[in-house]
């Protein structure tokens, strides 16, 4: 049994204010890795949560890391071998055997198990599930059958459900007698003799109510049922809108195959997170640790395309190689347009690409926000066009038609900050309804129509009105 003091430890390890004492640790482990020997490090590791551990090894990098991955995988733990990077995940189960790795898997949530395997070669795949005892394997081939990045492939198989004409008293006591339930759980489905759900009972309502209570005179059925095929990214939207800590999921015909609890919605609002991140800025599945070549290869795509739209830029700036070479002046002030313009894009960007991920922006609302950005830009062109156009008085007063010039770069500020602002909301949007994913495609195309713009409205006036 824990003491009291071992106890205080444990808790101490996980709060959040143990960061010091975990970043000692790791320093202590890298030097037990480098001159320690293998009981040494073994007993340093069981001061580490799972989650510690999985942050360590991804950040030891060479023999070093091979060493301890050859401790940690002796009697591997289920939930570290899901904690660590896919990448790392994959060096690990590499070195085991199929029957390994299936010992392993099994002691798994069914959702844990399916995320380990989605990333193998089919034939691996199939290889480990055969090593599977037949219920826990049939639970994850339930899983594996829905496309990635849908709310089946998140769900867990493992639930429990009770019928409407079960008591209170029968609920707590199967509960407490059955030994194949979730490891955790915070709210039971009430299903009809076709495995439909028609609502949902929290454990705490449970517990609050009478033993001869019918389970029917308890049970919410208001509840929120996810469709197995339903994208994983509006699960969170969900969670959040109903205020959610366990959602059933049902097939086709409206039966109760798993459910979705609040820590998988945690897991996929940080992936889907990710994701965006990365595609804003031009790379896909990326990490620190991936090789040269890798990393090249991935981020290479949208810098070609960003070389073909740059080119395009350039010659728009080439149309005009006349008007430049009589007014030097012009060289200086147009990236100063081009630069305003595609911040301005950016930033109407960002604020619209998150709009779609989080659906607040609709058929209903895009003419009201095209509207408002329309307006907004406007008002920042004419702030900052009064002050370039102040500014290039003051640094070119020594020309003659320096008013005139301030006038120019004022205008066409004007006219591109509209275009990023209209360019930021309507190109998303238009995106969208191409198929084509916003957060990915939009930003090298608003700044590329910025800078165009920028070029086009600057040097077009000022070969009108000052050559």
């Amino acid at each position: 049994m824990q003491t009291s003091k071992e106890s205080q430890d444990a808790i101490h390890r996980i709060s959040p204010d143990s960061s010091q004492e975990i970043s000692s640790r790791f320093e202590e482990l890298v030097g037990l890795l480098e001159e320690g020997t293998d009981r040494q490090i073994t007993s340093h590791l069981e001061s580490f949560h799972h989650s510690d551990l999985a942050d360590a090894v991804g950040l030891i990098t060479g023999g070093l890391r091979k060493r301890l991955l050859a401790l940690v995988k002796v009697e591997l733990d289920p939930d570290l071998l899901f904690e660590l990077e896919d990448h790392l995940r994959h060096e690990v189960t590499d070195s085991l055997s199929p029957k390994e790795v299936a010992e392993v898997i099994s002691e798994m949530d069914s959702d844990e198990a399916v995320q380990v395997l989605e990333d193998m070669d089919e034939e691996e795949r199939v290889e480990i599930l055969s090593e599977v005892p037949e219920e826990e394997r049939e639970d994850i081939e339930v899983g594996l059958a829905y496309p990635e990045d849908t709310a089946g492939r998140r769900m867990q198989t493992d639930f429990v459900s009770v019928g409407t004409n079960w008591t209170v008293g029968q609920t707590i006591d199967y509960l407490r007698d059955e030994e194949d339930l979730p490891d955790e759980f915070f709210d039971l489905f009430v299903i009809d003799e076709d495995s439909k759900p028609l609502g949902v009972i929290s454990l705490s309502r449970i517990l609050r109510s009478p033993r001869p209570t019918l389970m029917s005179e308890i049970t919410d059925e208001t509840q929120v049922i996810v469709p197995a095929e339903m994208s994983q990214e509006e699960v969170p939207l969900l969670f959040e809108k109903y205020d959610l800590t366990t959602a059933g999921v049902v097939n086709g015909e409206g039966q109760l195959i798993g459910m979705i609890t609040v820590d998988d919605v945690m897991e996929v609002a940080r992936e889907e997170f990710e994701e965006d991140v990365l595609r804003l800025g031009g790379v896909g599945e990326e990490n620190v640790d991936d090789g040269v070549i890798q990393a090249s290869t991935k981020r290479f795509t949208w810098l070609l395309v960003n070389l073909g739209t740059a080119i395009l830029a350039s010659l728009v700036i080439g149309m005009f190689d006349a008007t430049l070479e009589q007014m030097v002046a012009l060289a200086v002030l147009m990236p100063i347009v081009a630069s305003m313009g595609g911040n301005a894009g950016t930033q109407t960007l960002t604020i619209t690409v998150r709009a779609l991920a989080m659906k607040d922006l609709t058929k209903y609302n895009a003419f009201r926000t095209f509207r408002k950005e329309l307006i907004v830009g406007f008002l920042n062109g004419c702030l900052f066009a009064c002050l370039a156009g102040l500014i290039t008085l003051f640094w070119f007063s020594h020309l003659e038609n320096a008013y005139l010039l301030g006038a120019i770069i004022a205008f066409a500020m004007i006219i591109n900050l509209v275009v990023a602002g209209v360019s930021g909301v309507a190109l998303p949007i238009l995106l969208e309804k191409m198929k084509v994913d916003p957060a990915v495609a939009s930003g090298v195309f608003v700044t590329t129509i910025t800078d165009v713009v920028g070029f086009l409205a600057f040097l077009g006036l000022a070969s009108i009105f000052l050559l």
